[in-house]
Parts: C-alpha cells; structure tokens; sequence
C-alpha cells in the first residue's frame, strides 16, 4: 500500500503561492498595523492583493469563484495562510466566514446561495454564526439549546441570547442556532435561521473582551427579542439544525487546526531564527542541549498535528463523519500549537515577551484555542466514551 502524503502538484503549486503572497504582501501589512483587528479598509486591501495573486478563496467552488479544494487540499494551503495572523482574512479563508460558506454551500437553497454565499465568497459581505449562549445555554453541550424559534403568520419568531458570537460586528448575516421543539437538554429540536443585519429583533448587547484580539468582528453577544424571519431564512430543514451543524464544525475544526499550526511554524521559525544568531556563555543558544531539545519537541509537535490533521481530512473528503478523528486531531493540535509558542517564547527570552517579535501576541491568540470549537476536556470525554463503545462492540 502507497502512502503518499505530498499535496497534489495543483495544490503545491497554490500553497507555494500562497506563502510567497504571505511573506510578501500581508506580513508587511502586519507589521505596519500594529493594532489587533485591522480596519475594513486593511481587510478590503488584502483581499483585493489576494484576488491578484490568484490565491483567493481556496475553499469555495469554481462556480463561486474559489479553487474548490478538498479538504486535504485545504490543509497544505491553509497552512500557508496562517503563517500570518491576516493571512486567513486576506484570502477570505478567516472564522467564522470559511465555515459558514462551507455550511452554505452543503445545505443552503438555490436562492439562499445567490443572496448569501455568492457575497460572502467573494468578500463583500462577512457573516456570523450565534450557537453558543450564556449558562445555562448551550456550549460545551449544544443540546441546552435555550433560544427558541416558534412559528407566525409567514415565518418564525425568535427570542434568545447567544454570546461569543465571532465576527458579529459588521455581518451581513447571522446563522442563528434556535430550538423549534423539544426543550433543554433534548438531543434535537434545533433549526438554523438566516437573520439579516438589519433586522430590528436582533440586538448587539455587548462586545466580549476577550484574550484573543484578532478574529475580525470580535466576539459580540447578540439578543433575539421577537425577531421575526419568513419561512425562506430556514437554513437546511426545521429541526434538523444539530444534524446539520455537524456539516460545518467537523471540518471547522480541522481548518482552524490548519490555521493555527501556520502560526506554529512561524513561532518556531523565530525562534531557530534566535537560536542561530544569540550568543552567550560562550557558544550560540542553538548549540545548547535544553535549547536543541525545545526545537526537537517544536519539530515533533508540528508534524504530528500535519499528520493529524491530513488523518482527519483524508476521512472528511471520504464522506466519513470523522467525528473521532477531528476529535483527536483539534485536542492534539490545540495543545500542540500552545507547546510550540510557548518553547518559542521562552528560547527568545526578553525578546519573546517583547513587542519586537510577534510572540508574545500568538501566545495570547492560540491560548483560548483549548476552549473554542469544543474544549479539550469534552473532546477527550467524546474521544473516550467512542473508543469504549468500539471496543464493546467488537467483544459482543
């Protein structure tokens, strides 16, 4: 059997673009932006650079207007695009909005495609997805789905709070998880509903201060007070919204993870970089054995989340639910990523934690990693409880 992990030479080809355009255009951009989230300006600017370097929308269909990459191409693309905080946002590939057009693309209506994804790929608009909600909502465990969506005249009438609605500020659209039977803590009884940014039931309540300061729009905490949508904003069916979420979050973990380890690599990188030019005690830091041990254990950390990570989408593209293996591979990687910048950090010293070198930044950008998109310790109580029942199944 052939094991072949290298990406096809169509996909090399735009990975290898996309970290020249990476190197060349946005860590400049970066550099000359210092503040957490840049403008719209800064965004429209980038995208724009993006769309001449023929390194846009890697992820969304040739029909709208993407390369259509599968998600085991994605990964070595994506990756590249991390390398940068901006990167993702440069080539419209940044959270909340890659998933929600992967969600669109799979589930939304012909006319759904035309008013909401059509925009979104090409960048026009930006969108938010509002699932999570404040205790004893639901988060870690969706089934406390609190917000209720219940029908009227022509539609539905939504009433709710979420918070930690990512990118809310400024979206066009809000994909909003409510509850349209069954009440807290039942399995499902969930639907999806596009709501419009000028609907006057949907209120911003707040902007989150968060330890993470990058993702564009912010964290926003939005409130659903008889907001009313017509039948035509369902996304997918009426209470299949849990089934259908699924489509999104398996391979939304897996993107974030390509991010992330491009931000990985960049650390690391900084961090040789130290390693080959500071000496002290008489040699170069790279010539110390803790030092050496600390880019081994990098080294090992990135390439066993690549290799994750590729695990997980090989399933993915298969048409698997791969739930155990984006399971294993977002706790691995979350974990991994904060190794990697932390040993970075600490082989540069006070330069680390200065502002001359972007380290410092990343640790505070990966850290809550470990919480969003499920954290660790559900993840591990997921990847466990599978595992037991596979191992029970085939002893019956």
């Amino acid at each position: 059997m052939v094991v072949d992990l290298a990406p096809e030479p169509a996909v090399a080809d735009l990975a290898e673009r996309t970290a020249r355009f990476v190197r060349d255009v946005v860590l400049p951009v970066e550099e000359r932006h210092r503040d957490p989230v840049p403008s719209e300006a800064v965004r429209r600017e980038l995208q724009d650079a993006a769309r001449k370097a023929g390194v846009f929308a890697p992820h969304v269909s040739t029909g709208y207007g993407g390369h259509g990459l599968d998600m085991r191409g994605r990964a070595a693309v994506f990756e590249e695009a991390g390398y940068a905080l901006l990167g993702p946002l440069a080539l419209n590939i940044a959270a909340p909005d890659e998933g929600n057009m992967h969600l669109l693309e799979a589930v939304a209506s012909g006319p759904q495609k035309e008013r909401y994804l059509r925009p979104l790929a090409a960048g026009e608009i930006r969108s938010c997805f509002a699932m999570t909600e404040p205790a004893p909502g639901a988060g870690s465990d969706p089934s406390a789905l609190a917000t209720r969506a219940e029908r009227v005249d022509g539609g539905w009438r939504i009433n709710g709070r979420k918070w930690f609605t990512t990118g809310g500020d400024g979206a066009a659209v809000t994909i909003c998880m409510a509850r349209t039977s069954g009440n807290p803590g039942d399995a499902g009884g969930a639907t999806m509903f596009l709501v419009d940014a000028d609907n006057p039931g949907m209120k911003t309540v707040r902007h989150i201060e968060t330890l993470d300061q990058s993702l564009f729009g912010g964290h926003v905490e939005l409130l659903f007070e008889d907001c009313e949508v017509p039948d035509d904003a369902v996304l997918g069916q009426v209470d299949a919204g849990f089934r259908n979420a699924q489509v999104r979050l398996g391979p939304a973990r897996m993107t974030h993870c390509m991010r992330w380890l491009g931000i990985a690599r960049h650390a690391n990188d900084i961090a040789i970089r130290r390693a080959n030019e500071r000496e002290l005690f008489g040699s170069r830091l790279g010539e110390l054995g803790m030092v050496q041990q600390m880019i081994a254990d990098n080294e090992i950390d990135i390439a066993a989340s690549r290799g994750l990570i590729l695990r997980a989408c090989w399933e993915l593209d298969q048409g698997r639910s791969a739930a155990q293996a984006t399971s294993i591979g977002k706790t691995f990687c979350a974990e991994a990523v904060w190794r990697v910048v932390d040993r970075s950090l600490q082989i540069c010293g006070a330069l680390g934690v200065s502002g001359d070198v972007p380290l410092s930044r990343f640790l505070r950008e990966v850290r809550p990693f470990r919480i969003y998109d499920g954290p660790s310790e559900t993840h591990r109580w997921a990847i466990a409880r599978r595992a037991i029942r596979q191992h029970a199944a085939a002893a019956r």
